[in-house]
């Protein structure tokens, strides 16, 4: 009896272990895998840039974002793709991480096949970086765009600490180690060095915008106070080449490169069962220990936002 005992036991062991493997390979692994509409052959790729812009597309102040990793990667797969001829991104962004924002108009510049931005009710800020890059811009008239400018603001606890007896026992080794920690009111120097930085990174988006629309520096800056423009004025101002929308687009598509035909493939991440689980994790999840340098480079407060 003993040792059929222990054979059930065993049955029972290796067919919960089979049906978990079953689980994971049928229901788990397909949830978390980035898809795409390749179900048919199509000529010209589709890529939606909707929300903040992140370096993980994870969520930002409870917010779904999007991930530069996934964009760069839809532009290569379909840069690769030999039926592809043009590549649309269409844009609907306030902006986001400065360095998500690059490397996203890094990939569109290093593309050689045409790429076309369509903004629809807002490309402002890392979302008009990205749509800069592109060969051709088209904005619905009321559309937001612009907002040429870095921000890097955050809540600064101190006089409600001290109204409530919590004080902060500054040890660093490194006098700006902790500079921008919220317990805390920055100093004078700090402040002109988180300045100092914010300037660089303003004066770089301004040349990239220059270089890629092929105005003058001194005509950028001029735009560059961060105000946002409206479709109509950004054609004016020459940050956008016309107004409209995807049909649009599929006019120009026709007419400049002689497709007949547009059958779109849509390049699009599908979020699976892990990737919420994550964001719920990371959204309640406990951060003990870590540094105000980590902080700044976490998905969910990256230290400059254009």
């Amino acid at each position: 009896m003993p040792k059929e005992g222990e054979e059930r036991g065993k049955f029972k062991t290796i067919l919960l272990t089979v049906t978990a493997i079953v689980f994971i390979v049928v229901v788990i692994l397909p949830l978390t895998f980035s898809v795409f509409d390749a179900s048919k052959m199509g000529n010209v790729a589709r890529i939606p840039i909707n929300g903040p812009i992140t370096g993980d597309g994870s969520s930002y102040l409870g917010e779904n974002t999007v991930s530069s990793r996934d964009i760069v990667s839809f532009i290569q797969e379909a840069e690769q793709n030999s039926q592809i001829k043009v590549i649309i991104l269409e844009i609907n962004s306030p902006g986001g991480s400065a360095v998500a924002s690059d490397e996203i108009a890094s990939a569109v510049k290093q593309a050689q096949k045409p790429v076309m931005a369509v903004i629809r009710e807002v490309g402002a800020s890392g979302g008009y970086w990205i749509a800069s890059a592109t060969d051709h811009i088209i904005a619905n008239k009321m559309s937001i765009t612009g907002s040429i400018g870095v921000i890097s603001s955050y809540l600064e606890f101190s006089g409600l600490m001290e109204k409530y007896g919590v004080g902060y026992e500054r040890l660093v080794a490194g006098k700006y180690k902790d500079v921008g920690t919220p317990f805390r009111e920055l100093d004078a120097a700090e402040r002109a060095l988180l300045q100092k930085k914010l300037d660089r990174v303003h004066k770089f988006f301004i040349e990239e915008i220059a270089a890629n629309r092929n105005l003058t520096t001194t005509k950028v800056e001029s735009l560059a106070t961060g105000e946002f423009y409206l479709g109509v004025e950004a054609l004016e101002l020459g940050l956008v080449d016309e107004w409209g929308d995807m049909t649009t687009a599929e006019n120009y598509i026709t007419e400049q490169y002689g497709l007949k035909k547009i059958d779109y493939v849509l390049y699009q991440r599908e979020a699976g069962l892990l990737d919420l689980l994550a964001s719920v994790f990371s959204d309640v999840g406990f951060h003990i220990g870590t540094g105000i340098g980590s902080i700044f480079i976490q998905h969910e407060n990256p230290l400059f936002l254009v």
